[in-house]
């Protein structure tokens, strides 16, 4: 039966979880958009950083230590794995660039799941965040609430790091021709190595930033990892505020969607990218990138 308690409260979950998926895609879209590389490993990324998370709460007892824990193992992980690993990969086919990141992912799970097993895991949110606020015609999580208010404040970092910063100037040159960057005599590579690691960072803050809504499971990331590609393609690759703009589509999308038959959630998701493609194949706030 619709009411508008309940409405009320399907757009706000759905506000989470754009919020969340924007976080995601940004890291996502920025790593694909200066490097050029899809990485299938970002959900894995994802889960990883929630279980660092977990980690560092099951030590210290501190939710604020588990997020930033969170952020900055998987911030060492993108660099290391950028430096090992991916920048061999750069001039090559996409299919190979699929297939390695594909396999890191599995490795990822797996390891994690030899070491924590399958069951799942929890992290409580903090004391304050705990309970229920009135928001008027609704009752809501309080700790969801905070959700979107901390994934608000780590995209007005990013935006600034992006669009503030001499870094951010290159990342962005980068995008639209990474040749042109390299000719000026700047260190791609370096650059591409801090930019993949700051995408890691973004995926595993986001990660533990979940954890007290969704359990920690190893496979958590599969789900995330699809709805992360939609949201780029909608929002368009290799933009930041697409990224936004799409995670918070997306999440109207299948929240409204779940409240009506929640069946059709992801059919109406990929119906809308469809949709999209047809009639703005960049993406919402796109444009004709790499090749």
């Amino acid at each position: 039966m619709f009411t508008w308690a309940n409405f009320f409260s399907q757009v706000f979950n759905g506000l989470a979880l754009g919020a969340l998926l924007a976080l995601i895609s940004s890291g996502l879209t920025i790593i694909y958009g200066t490097l050029g590389v899809l990485n299938l490993a970002h959900g894995a990324m994802f889960m990883m950083g929630g279980y660092a998370g977990y980690v560092v709460y099951d030590a210290t007892g501190s939710f604020t230590l588990a997020v930033a824990g969170g952020a900055l193992f998987m911030l060492v992980v993108g660099v290391v794995m950028e430096r090992i690993v991916i920048r061999h990969f750069y001039q090559r086919p996409h299919e190979d660039q699929l297939l390695v990141t594909f396999g890191i992912s599995i490795v990822m799970v797996e390891v994690v799941r030899l070491i924590f097993t399958s069951l799942s895991k929890t992290v409580p949110p903090p004391p304050l965040l705990t309970g229920i606020t009135s928001l008027g015609v609704t009752f809501y999580p309080t700790y969801r609430i905070a959700v979107v208010a901390i994934v608000a404040v780590a995209l007005l970092v990013l935006y600034f790091i992006l669009y503030r910063t001499k870094l951010g100037m290159i990342v962005r040159a980068g995008i639209e021709d990474s040749e042109m960057v390299d000719s000026l005599g700047i260190d791609v590579y370096r650059v591409f190595m801090i930019v993949f690691g700051i995408g890691s960072m973004a995926a595993g803050f986001a990660g533990i930033v979940n954890a007290p809504v969704v359990s920690l499971t190893p496979d958590i990331g599969e789900a995330i990892l699809v709805q992360t590609f939609v949201v780029v393609v909608i929002g368009g690759v290799g933009s930041f505020p697409g990224a936004v703009l799409g995670g918070l589509i997306a999440g109207e999308i299948i929240s409204i969607t779940s409240m009506i038959n929640p069946g059709y959630a992801y059919v109406m998701l990929f119906a809308a990218m469809t949709l999209v493609l047809v009639l703005r194949p960049y993406g919402l706030l796109g444009a004709r990138g790499r090749e």
